[in-house]
């Protein structure tokens, strides 16, 4: 199954975000299933001020990481960043599970900076 985790890690060293995403693609890759590729959207604001581990947070470093893997690998994979104390907030979407719905799903995801609000009525 094709998963896309979207994870936001508190501001600051770039090198605690290579970590966080070394690490997951670590669990992926033991577990038999590929990363498919990583894509880092940079610092940038929240849409609201988050508190998370007893801190306030009003931006945060955001990357995404496409990978293949089983249904508890993703578990797995949420329940680690879950205790990290460096994490704001992360969603995993599953993408699809069938060849011919995954396909052609690249392994990186560009910021859409052409989009405006009349395009999505």
């Amino acid at each position: 199954m094709l998963y896309e985790l979207i994870a936001i890690v508190r501001p600051g060293s770039l090198n605690e975000v290579r970590e966080i995403a070394r690490n997951a693609g670590l669990q992926v890759i033991r577990s038999g299933g590929v990363v498919r590729g990583f894509t880092n959207w940079g610092a940038f604001r929240l849409p609201k001020v988050t508190t998370k581990h007893q801190a306030r947070y009003s931006e945060g470093h955001h990357f995404i990481m496409r990978f293949d893997a089983s249904g508890p690998v993703q578990s797995s994979i949420r329940r680690t960043l879950g205790l990290d104390p460096r994490m704001i907030n992360f969603s995993v979407v599953k993408l699809g599970d069938k060849l011919e719905e995954i396909k052609d799903v690249e392994g990186k995801v560009e910021w859409n900076k052409t989009r405006s609000i009349a395009d999505s009525i």
